[in-house]
This record gives structure tokens, C-alpha cells and sequence, in this order.
């Protein structure tokens, strides 16, 4: 403990912190809207540019098609047209399927791989993103409103529900991008989304065994208990033939995927494989006449472009919270999806793209699709891997497959009448099982076991609860991760390495050796109401800790408690009280405080709150390294009797 009689600092430190210039209220508040929301600063390019050109300009950041539309050249177009030629072989029998996952008819997997792809040609800002329905999003569509209509009794419903779902996505996604309010979906962690997405895709293939046993009824719920049980309980429905076929053409697709990865030029074979199978399984069910033997067969499929569907959009109270939610919980995860594969392809091509612009793009996309008979669309990864694998340069890709997709919708849906359902559930199989990324919940494992809990929570709630059980589960984990990590700040002991004036964490640095009569502690977050009372006790503990050390030790007893701030970035008035209790405490203890380098945040808010004079402006110092001099130089000089048998280590701290 200390004696008390302490005095101030010798004037001779080499730098003084210096309190921040006054800023405009205004002018403060500005700089942090901009920081919050603008970080990426959007105007910037508009700056000093004529009218005309600020609307050139405009039109570009919403339409980005003017702006690389200027440069296409032939060869993109060559290049993009085998792309979209290769992810339109990829995009019907996909769309067909996933349509069917979602309970609506198999039609709105074609329009959904029409209209949306143009809307995004002109207003996506990725060059590799290829655009269609997704398998989470249609079973999410699927579990959510098929818990308040049954797509059997009231199809009509159900489908007019689905419309409306997708409309509330894109207002969402729109608006979180018109409102740079993209963070948001930062919330959904890669842990959260990779459990997400292994549990949803378990979910699915769970349920594509109704297809592949020839089922005529199967249970409505998801978790995997419904599911065997509804499997099992019916064996004697089982369909041999439909199971046959189904095994075949799984393995077919499988061994295709496993052969494209043994050979990446050989990429196409993947690619086709699903149409290939669709082929092949309707010529199958045609020339044998399965379909009279318990294969399903899709039946008719209606000719013609997407029909208009905004008068469909079903605003009806009694349905209404139904809808919103569902495309809420849908624009969400589609959103993520989209966004974090359009990243990951630019990041491979070493450019960037705007997560906002993008946001606008897919809400604009499903706005539009909602009213044209399509429901909710996204990029993903699947068909954007197809796409950049076969060396698309441009958005034009997505033209090229809308195209061929109503080519398609006009003069060949007849041919699909004899595709066997069981098809299209070997293609979602194949496709889900890529999507269970075991070896990153591994990875996670070795790397972070919070993450992996948080991973396998996500997991574990859409399997055996449900799909909003286990999203609720995961998203609740992660941000209570976030609170964790602001109320329970890290802090540590730093001690000096050897031979320099460096100080560093000492857990960390085994060689580190900490100053006799010195604490120094490092906060490493903002100090703000949420942690103000952890970090109090924290310190108050730390003080008590290296004092008993100090007893057991035999060493010089403690003088003065240095806090280094550098990673406050910031505090509120409920940190400026904690700081003050803070000086009571250690001076009641006959201690004296110092703080290192606080950031100009902190430093006006302790100059208006007073702090700054209570402690002492000469108490504030640029550098550990100053501070331990300064309090060493007063060790020596009013301290000899106490100290002089380590005076010679204490001028290797300074």
C-alpha cells in the first residue's frame, strides 16, 4: 500500500496530450452520420461536377448497366453467352424443383428465372452473380406460410400469400439499402450462417423423401422427427421403382460434380448434369410408361411468359402479419446469401461491389417479381459458381439465361409434362449435400469453440424444432456474443520487454517483467453504461491481485495505477463516473492514477465533464513508456530509502 505523499509529475515529459479543437454540435454530428451510414463515402465522386454530369453520374449509381454497358465489347458478349447458356441449364430443372420444395406449381420456377435476372442485369453491381430461386428461401416460404394455409385445401391462397411475401422481401431488402442500414444483416454471423445452412439443407433433403419413395402424403412439419416418422410410417407405400430411379440419378449427379472437381475445365459436365437427368428421366417415364407404375410425373405445364400477379398481392388482415414476417425472415437470408456470394466471386476477380447497391438490386427485383408471377429470387451459390466457371464478364449473362428461359416458357414446357418428380428431388438432394459444410463447422471447432456452438445451436434448431426455432437460436447466440463483448471488455497487465520501451500484454509476452511499483493496465474496448461497472471491479480486483502478489513476493509495494486508453475509442458520461470512482478508489488506497494516450473523444468529454482537471491534465501521458518514466524519475527522487536496491532495473522500464 502506499503512503500518500505523493507529488506531481516531473515537468520535463517528452509530449503532452493534447485536448481536441472545438467542434460545431452540427459539425460533430455530421461526421457521425457519415461514419454510420456512409462509410464507404457514395457522393465523393459527385463532388465538383457540373449538373449534368452529377446526372449522368446518378443514373449510373442506380443503373450500373450505363456505365460498363459503354465499354462491352464482343468478346464479352461471346463470353458471356456461353455462361448464360450454361447457368440456363442449370436454372430450369433447378427452378422446376425448388418451386415444388416451396409447395407452389412448378411454372413459378421458370418465371422466377425470367424477369428478376433483367432487373438485376441492369441495377446488380457483380459481374459473376447469376440470379434465381434458392432452396433455403423456397423451404423457409414453404414451413412459414404453410403454418397458416395448406397449399392442398387453398392453393389459391397459398400462391397469392407467396406473392405477397415476396413483395414485403424486397420492400425490406430495398429499404435496407436505400437507408445504408446493410449492417443489419451483419448480425448473421458466418457461424450462424454456416449452421443455418447444414441444418436447412438436412431439412431438405429429410424432406425430398417423400419424391424419392413415391409418397402421396407426408407430413407438413420439418424437424427430423416428424419427418422419419412420417416416412416410416408408411412403408408399405414405399414405391421401389421411384426409389430405383431416384438412387440412380443421384449418383449420376453426384459422380458428375465429383468428376468436375477432379477436373475444373470439365466444369460443364456438373453444370448439365441436372438437365441432362431431366432429359433422361422424361424419355425414361415416356417410352416405359411409368407414370402408370408410381413414378410421379409433373403433368402439364401452362405456355407463356410470366402473367401479371400485382392484383394478386394479398393484403387481407387477417393474413397480413403472416406475409410480413415470412418476408422478413426470407429477404433476410436471401439477402446475406446473395450479398456474401456476390463478394466472394469479386474478391476472386479483384473488384469491388457496393453491398447497398445490391440490396436495392435484389428489392427491386422481388418488388418487380412479386407483380409478374415470380417469388422470392436471390444469387445463389450454385449457379453463381456455374457462371464465373465458365468465364462470364458481365451481368449479361443474367440476359442471356432470362432468354433462354423464355424461350423456354413459349415453346418447350410442353416436353416437361413426363419429367418424374423423383428427378427433381435427386437434383435438390445433390444440390443440398454441397451445401453441408461439415469441415467449416470442424474449422470452426479448432479455431473458435463459441463459433461452433453458435454454428451448431443454428443447426441443431432447425433439425429437431424448426426452421424459426433454429434462426431465432443462432442470431440470439451471436448477439449476445456482441453484448458479451461490450460488457465484459478485455483487460491485461502489460509488462516491459527487455532492452526496449516497449510494453506489451504479459500473458502474452512471457518475457515481458512488470515495473516494481507500477501497475499498468490496458482497456481494450469503449468504455461505455453497459461495461462502466464491470470495469470498475475489474480494476479495483486487479489492484488487489497485484498487491498480494507484491506481499507474497517481498517487493517494492505499489505506488501508481496506469491505465492505457489507446482502445477507447470512445466513452459516455456513465464511463466519465466510473472513471472518477476509479481516481477515489486507488486515492483512498494512497495510490495515484495516470492514463495513457486517450483518444480526442475521450479527452473533450473529460475536459467537459471536469475529469480532466480532477486528475490532472499532468497525469495524462502520450506513451506507457512516458508514463513509467515519469513515475519512475519520482520513485527514485522521493522514494530512495525504499527503493535504491532496484534502481539499477528500474532504468532498463524507463
Amino acid at each position: 500500500m502506499g503512503t500518500g505523499d505523493h507529488v506531481d509529475p516531473p515537468a520535463v515529459t517528452n509530449h503532452r496530450v493534447e485536448i481536441p479543437p472545438p467542434q460545431a454540435f452540427i459539425t460533430s454530428f455530421k461526421n457521425t452520420l457519415k461514419e454510420t451510414f456512409f462509410p464507404d463515402d457514395p457522393l465523393r465522386q459527385f463532388k465538383n461536377q457540373p449538373p449534368r454530369r452529377k446526372l449522368v453520374l446518378g443514373l449510373q449509381y442506380v443503373f450500373p448497366i450505363l456505365e460498363w454497358g459503354r465499354h462491352y465489347t464482343f468478346q464479352f458478349f461471346k463470353a458471356d453467352l456461353i455462361s448464360g447458356i450454361t447457368i440456363a441449364s442449370l436454372a430450369i430443372p433447378q427452378g422446376i424443383s425448388y418451386a415444388k420444395l416451396a409447395n407452389l406449381p412448378p411454372i413459378l420456377g421458370l418465371y422466377s428465372s425470367f424477369v428478376p435476372p433483367l432487373v438485376y442485369a441492369v441495377m446488380g453491381s457483380s459481374r459473376d452473380l447469376a440470379v434465381g430461386t434458392v432452396a433455403v428461401g423456397s423451404l423457409l416460404t414453404a414451413s412459414m406460410l404453410g403454418s397458416v394455409v395448406n397449399f392442398q385445401e387453398n392453393p389459391k391462397l397459398y400462391l397469392h400469400l407467396a406473392f405477397t411475401a415476396t413483395f414485403f422481401a424486397g420492400l425490406l431488402e430495398a429499404a435496407l439499402g436505400i437507408f445504408r442500414l446493410g449492417f443489419i444483416v451483419d448480425f448473421l454471423s458466418h457461424a450462424t450462417i454456416v449452421g443455418f445452412m447444414g441444418g436447412a439443407a438436412t431439412v431438405v433433403i429429410l424432406q425430398q423423401l417423400k419424391g424419392v419413395l413415391g409418397l402421396d402424403h407426408f407430413t407438413h412439419s420439418t424437424d427430423v422427427i416428424s419427418v422419419l416418422h412420417s416416412v416410416f410410417s408408411q412403408t408399405h407405400k414405399w414405391r421401389w421403382e421411384s426409389a430405383v430411379l431416384g438412387f440412380v440419378f443421384l449418383f449420376y449427379l453426384l459422380s458428375s460434380r465429383f468428376f468436375s472437381k477432379k477436373k475444373p475445365k470439365l466444369f460443364w459436365v456438373s453444370a448439365i448434369s441436372p438437365l441432362v437427368s431431366v432429359i433422361l428421366g422424361s424419355l425414361f417415364v415416356y417410352l416405359t410408361h411409368a407414370e402408370k407404375h408410381g413414378v410421379q410425373v409433373i403433368g402439364h405445364l401452362k405456355k407463356g411468359i410470366n402473367p401479371a400477379s400485382i392484383m394478386d398481392l394479398n393484403f387481407d388482415s387477417k393474413y397480413l402479419m403472416t406475409a410480413i414476417k415470412t418476408g422478413i425472415v426470407t429477404g433476410v437470408i436471401s439477402l446475406a446469401e446473395g450479398v456474401a456470394v456476390g463478394r466472394s466471386f469479386a474478391m476472386m476477380k479483384s473488384y469491388q461491389i457496393d453491398g447497398n447497391k445490391e440490396m436495392i438490386a435484389f428489392g427491386t427485383m422481388n418488388i418487380i417479381g412479386s407483380c409478374t408471377s415470380c417469388y422470392l429470387t436471390t444469387g445463389p451459390f450454385s449457379r453463381s459458381a456455374v457462371n464465373f466457371n465458365a468465364g462470364c464478364k458481365t451481368a449479361v449473362s443474367n440476359i442471356v439465361m432470362a432468354v433462354a428461359v423464355m424461350a423456354t416458357l413459349l415453346f418447350l414446357t410442353p416436353l416437361f409434362h413426363y419429367t418424374p418428380l423423383v428427378v427433381l428431388s435427386s437434383i435438390i438432394i445433390a444440390a443440398m449435400l454441397g451445401i453441408i459444410n461439415y469441415e467449416e463447422a470442424i474449422h470452426l471447432w479448432h479455431v473458435d469453440k463459441f463459433d461452433f456452438v453458435v454454428c451448431m445451436s443454428a443447426f441443431i434448431g432447425v433439425v429437431f424444432a424448426n426452421i424459426e426455432i433454429g434462426l431465432v437460436l443462432a442470431i440470439g447466440l451471436s448477439i449476445m456474443r456482441v453484448l458479451l463483448f461490450v460488457a465484459r471488455p478485455k483487460t491485461f497487465v502489460l509488462g516491459n520487454l527487455p532492452n526496449s520501451k516497449v510494453y506489451r500484454n504479459v500473458d502474452h509476452y512471457q518475457n515481458a517483467n512488470s515495473v516494481p511499483g507500477i501497475l499498468i493496465l490496458e482497456i481494450d474496448a469503449p468504455i461505455y453504461f453497459a461495461n462502466s461497472n464491470y470495469l470498475r471491479e475489474r480494476i479495483s480486483r486487479w489492484i488487489d491481485e497485484e498487491e498480494d502478489r507484491i506481499k507474497s513476493a517481498g517487493e517494492t509495494e505499489l505506488q501508481y495505477v496506469i491505465l492505457d486508453m489507446s482502445a477507447v475509442g470512445n466513452i459516455d458520461t456513465s464511463g466519465i463516473s466510473m472513471l472518477d470512482e476509479v481516481k477515489k478508489i486507488i486515492e483512498r488506497r494512497g495510490l495515484k492514477l495516470g492514463l495513457v494516450n486517450p483518444s480526442a473523444e475521450v479527452m473533450k468529454k473529460m475536459n467537459k465533464s471536469k475529469l480532466l482537471e480532477t486528475i490532472g491534465q499532468e497525469w495524462m501521458f502520450l506513451t506507457v513508456g512516458e508514463a513509467v518514466g515519469a513515475c519512475n524519475y519520482m520513485l527514485h527522487s522521493y522514494k530512495p530509502s525504499n527503493n535504491s536496491h532496484v534502481s539499477e532495473k528500474y532504468s532498463n522500464n524507463v
